[in-house]
This record gives structure tokens, sequence and C-alpha cells, in this order.
């Protein structure tokens, strides 16, 4: 861990850690909150870090733990709010960024609705493009089971889409 500084680690990282509370909570200020919590727990316990997975996933993993203690919070399960992210994009046409986003917007939002058992594999493989073994790592379950769930996170953002489609389709 010595050529990495606890600066460098946010810099390179902060977004992705921010990124992946907030896909398990579904609130931004609560991501924040993990966010902050992640680089503490880093700080602290930095000489634990014993190589044995990457970096990356090594910080997502604790993402995932302290997420999983804030949900359990008695104040998540009286408050959610649902905050859209939007990243600032500029090299295409007003238009088209905008077409782009809401279509991104649109598929983000239905992952959403999934249980937090698919959400959360199903971002690690798609969004930070984890293999099967590292995400079995960060999640503390075998490799058969993220199949399983990504099989099935699949299975349901298919269904869920097609029936939107039919609910949007003219008649």
């Amino acid at each position: 861990m010595d050529p990495f500084t606890l600066d460098e680690l946010m810099k390179q990282y902060g977004q992705e850690v921010w990124n992946f509370a907030f896909f398990l909570t579904k609130n931004s200020s609560m991501a924040d909150d993990i966010t902050q919590d992640v680089f503490l727990q880093v700080y602290r316990h930095i000489s634990s870090f014993r190589g044995e997975a990457s970096v990356k996933t090594w910080l997502l993993r604790i993402t995932r733990n302290i997420s999983c203690n804030y949900r359990n919070t008695a104040f998540f399960r009286k408050v959610l709010l649902v905050d859209t992210a939007v990243s600032k994009e500029y090299s295409r046409s007003a238009e088209q960024s905008f077409l782009e986003k809401e279509a991104a917007n649109h598929v983000w939002k239905q992952v959403f609705n999934l249980p937090v058992k698919f959400r959360e594999v199903l971002v690690l493989h798609a969004k930070y493009q984890l293999s099967i073994s590292d995400i079995a790592h960060i999640l503390k379950i075998p490799e058969g089971t993220v199949k399983s769930r990504l099989f099935g996170a699949r299975k349901r953002m298919s269904a869920l889409l097609k029936e939107e489609s039919l609910i949007n389709e003219p008649i």
C-alpha cells in the first residue's frame, strides 16, 4: 500500500466509491456521508490492506459494508430520497446529449426498482466492470451466487423494460 497516499486514493477512486454508495442507497447526501466514512476507514485501517484483492475491490467492499450499515438504520427506513445523477458532458450537441441522458436515466431508474441483491451485482458488473470473482470477494458470497444473481438481475431488467415498453406503446 506504500505507493498510494490517501489523497491519491480519494482522487482516483472517490467518484467510483460515491457512485456505488449512491446506487446502493438511492440518496446523494447519504452517498456523501458513506464516501466520507469509507475514506475515514481507509485512513484508520490502511495497514490492514493485505493486497489479496485490488485496491478498487477493497474500497468497494468497504463501501458496500458501510452502505449496508446505513441501510439498516432507522433513519434510512423512514427517509428515502431519490436523486438523479447527471454527468456533465459538453462534446455532443445539446439535443443528442439530452436524448442519451434520458435513455440512460430511464434504464438506471429501472435498476433502482431491482431488489438490492440484484442491483448491487448488476452495478458492480455493468458499471464497474468487475469480474465475477471480484464481485464475490466484495459481497462475501460464492461465485456461483454472483452468477445466479447476475442472471436474475438481467432477467428482471429485461422484464421491467419490456413491461414498460408495452405500457408506453401507442394503441
